[in-house]
């Protein structure tokens, strides 16, 4: 009678441990599923992430009014007013004798504009410091006359949370994917052009990038400018190792 019980209460431990992994399992299954479906979701073209870190997706293109303070390196910044209008262009670069390329020498912080061959202008940048800006082929897929930017990390300092950011033009390719939020932009929150200074975008004198952004493809038709097939972004090529510093 005491082993029947010994071999009846094993059969039931037995029993309830199958039933436990099995239900553990099937848990851990949709778990990994779910996960799988929300970062799918998130990184799907049609939820574009204007920035790679925070994800803002505002992509209006409009100055904010009831924000002019921005934090860059957890330190304050103010932005002067407008700034994508305070530096107008007063003629394009060039004659658009060919077709527009940009490309981006990062051991030298150096952006040139070409029209075909001919070099229409060169200025000096700030490219990936805290975070590497990627090398390759890529093409503008959205211009903005302005935008927000923010990331980095509060605990490292390198926190930064930058309103109207001017004359952004955000690049891609098959390998960097549009939400990971690399672009070309106009800078206020330093003057150290030339020298490596970003989070992983290239940063501009403001002036500079309103030239370029006046120039670039697609043509800018409003405070927001996307790319089609009928109106193209200019190519970026981006080269060389961003030096040390």
């Amino acid at each position: 009678m005491k082993k029947n019980r010994l071999k009846k209460r094993a059969a039931k431990k037995k029993s309830f441990y199958k039933r436990y992994f099995a239900i553990t399992t099937i848990v851990s299954i949709v778990g990994v599923f779910l996960i799988f479906i929300a970062i799918t979701n998130l990184h799907s073209n049609n939820d574009i992430c204007a920035n790679s870190i925070s994800c803002i997706k505002d992509l209006s293109g409009n100055y904010n009014n009831d924000s002019s303070q921005g934090i860059f390196m957890g330190k304050a910044v103010k932005g002067p007013f407008e700034l994508a209008d305070a530096f107008l262009p007063q003629k394009t670069l060039g004659n658009t004798t060919g077709q527009k390329r940009i490309e981006i020498n990062l051991s030298t912080q150096q952006l040139f504009a070409y029209e075909g061959n001919d070099l229409v202008h060169n200025f000096p940048v700030s490219t990936g410091k805290w975070y590497e800006t990627p090398t390759g082929t890529f093409y503008t897929w959205i211009k903005l006359k302005y935008t927000r930017m923010a990331g980095g990390s509060k605990e490292l300092g390198t926190y930064y949370n930058l309103p109207n950011v001017p004359h952004t033009m955000y690049f891609y390719n098959s390998e960097i994917p549009k939400w990971r939020g690399f672009g070309i932009h106009g800078a206020y929150w330093h003057n150290n052009f030339g020298h490596p200074m970003s989070h992983g975008c290239v940063n501009m004198r403001i002036e500079d990038a309103g030239k370029l952004y006046d120039w670039a493809d697609p043509p800018t038709k409003a405070h927001t400018t996307y790319a089609n097939e009928d109106s193209p972004g200019t190519m970026i090529v981006i080269y060389g190792k961003t030096p040390n510093s």
